[in-house]
């Protein structure tokens, strides 16, 4: 069986309720035990998360041996405070809480985004500045070739090492 993975983008919009449409097969992907339930949270480069349970459940078994490291406390506490529970209604709209919009400067458009075991949820001048500036090179922190290079470069890893092909 082929491991499932979120890919793909699509805009939507906010509605006066702070509601947008998940597309469904992104939904469908959402699906656990029969059961259309997430979390959404605070992710990387100003963008919102929707993680499914089981994904939660592995973050959250991997961070309860550090929370009481001071290092990561902050980050802690930042990150589950903020991670909202949820599911779509009959129609596939999902709920954005306001404090999360705001935290990511959401206004009415977003693109939502699949990336593997996530989704991401952009402000769609966000999403566009950044895909803009790296495909024409104006990111001077990010090079598309070399972002490239590194992330297929994991292909060859093995328990965390890189081995030549």
């Amino acid at each position: 069986m082929d491991q499932f993975f979120f890919s793909g983008s699509s805009n939507s919009k906010l509605d006066e309720k702070n509601r947008f449409v998940l597309p469904q097969q992104m939904r469908f992907g959402l699906v656990e035990e029969g059961r259309l339930e997430f979390f959404i949270g605070l992710g990387l480069g100003g963008c919102l998360c929707i993680y499914k349970r089981s994904e939660i459940q592995k973050i959250v078994k991997k961070f309860q041996g550090k929370q009481h490291i001071s290092q990561y406390q902050k980050f802690f506490t930042l990150f589950f405070s903020t991670l909202h529970e949820s599911t779509c209604d009959k129609v596939g709209r999902v709920s954005l809480p306001n404090h999360l919009k705001q935290a990511v400067n959401i206004k009415k458009e977003i693109v939502i985004a699949g990336v593997l075991n996530k989704i991401e949820l952009w402000s769609k001048e966000s999403y566009d500045k950044n895909l803009s500036n790296l495909l024409l090179g104006k990111d001077t922190e990010l090079d598309l070739a070399k972002m490239t290079e590194d992330a297929f470069s994991l292909l060859n890893e093995v328990d965390g090492t890189v081995t030549e092909n």
